[in-house]
């Protein structure tokens, strides 16, 4: 169970970091949002690969396939993000 928890923190925090490294601008969130932002992001990727592709869980909990997909989830959530909380950096 705490290996799980390790587990989707730091693939949190990998696909939240590269969210932020591939959408232009500057993002003001600590490094906790940015794992948060990576786990929303992997269950919003997994649910959209459900979706398209249906329920496979034979090959087990870590697959490239699923960091690609938390990746993709994290970048939407933040374009969200950044849409709802608007840009206050501004001056």
């Amino acid at each position: 169970m705490i290996g799980l928890i390790i587990s989707l923190l730091v693939i949190g925090l990998i696909a939240g970091a590269v969210a932020r490294l591939v959408v232009p601008g500057k993002q003001s969130i600590s490094i906790p949002m940015t794992i948060l932002l990576g786990v929303i992001g992997s269950f919003v990727g997994g649910f959209l690969a459900y979706l398209l592709f249906g329920s496979d869980n034979a090959d087990g909990f870590f697959q490239p396939s699923g960091i690609i997909g938390s990746i993709i989830g994290a970048i939407i959530v933040l374009v969200i993000y950044i849409q709802v909380t608007g840009r206050r950096s501004r001056r």
